[in-house]
């Protein structure tokens, strides 16, 4: 199977730098549909945003985000906080993709691309109409800037970027490439850990690999079974229930020619 990994087009306004959470990126400047580009400052994905500190929250309150959407699982909420939404003028949004976080002991047999391609289809098959309902939140009036995430901004973040990517028209290369920048942002979290917090470094230490890997080839077989069963990811998105008016106002508040 062919990748088509290519440069990430690595720009300084991609990533935004934060104290403790690491994989906040700005989803703008990659090419698109019909010479289009993708807008700088109207969509994010992220990691973990209930690490936020009171310097990381006055670099986000820069941002003016208007829309934040949690993916991870109830539990995650419960049990790890949220995004300080009533500090903000923002709509909070919980769309979590999987019912419950996967038990590390059913998996260790599995290496970090099967571990990952049999996720990615399991977040399809769970998630797909929280997936399509995320897109529509996404083009409500009023609703960017926006972030999502998930807890690393890795997987539920992942496929609902390469999504989001494919629809508007982004290359396949480039939506792979997008996802491998997170290899370095799991490198960031480490050191983060190791000075910030012992226990969570030790913690990541333990965790099996394929937890921790971003492999574009399994993305990439994620793209293919999409294309496969439907042609494009535009077509997926709509068998899903996105609309073509939410496709249509995404695309309008997403995409620039430059």
């Amino acid at each position: 199977m062919e990748t088509g990994l290519v440069d990430p087009l690595v720009d300084p306004r991609r990533v935004i730098a934060l104290d403790a959470v690491h994989n906040f990126r700005d989803l703008g400047g990659y090419p698109a549909r019909e010479g289009t580009l993708t807008r700088w400052r109207r969509l994010f994905r992220a990691d973990g945003l209930y690490r936020l500190t009171e310097r990381d929250l006055d670099r986000v309150r820069e941002l003016g985000l208007r829309t934040v959407i949690d993916l991870r699982t109830p539990d995650e909420l419960a049990t790890r906080g949220t995004f300080p939404h009533e500090s903000f003028d923002v709509t909070f949004t919980h769309r979590p993709v999987i019912d419950t976080t996967w038990e590390l002991d059913d998996h260790v047999d599995k290496t970090a691309h099967e571990f990952l391609t049999w996720a990615y289809r399991d977040m399809l098959r769970q998630g797909a109409g929280t997936l399509a309902r995320a897109m529509t939140d996404l083009a409500r009036p009023g609703a960017l800037p926006a972030v999502f995430h998930c807890a690393a901004g890795k997987d539920r973040t992942g496929v609902l970027a390469a999504l989001l990517l494919g629809t508007l028209g982004v290359p396949r290369s480039v939506i792979l490439a997008d996802y491998a920048l997170t290899a370095d942002a799991m490198e960031r979290m480490r050191e983060w850990a190791l000075r910030e917090y012992p226990e969570m470094a030790e913690q990541m230490a333990d965790t099996p690999s394929a937890f921790m890997a971003a492999l574009p080839e399994s993305m990439g077989e994620i793209l293919d079974d999409i294309e496969t069963g439907h042609g494009t990811i535009g077509a997926y998105v709509r068998s899903i229930g996105v609309t073509a008016d939410t496709v249509d106002t995404l695309a309008a508040e997403l995409l620039v020619t430059p």
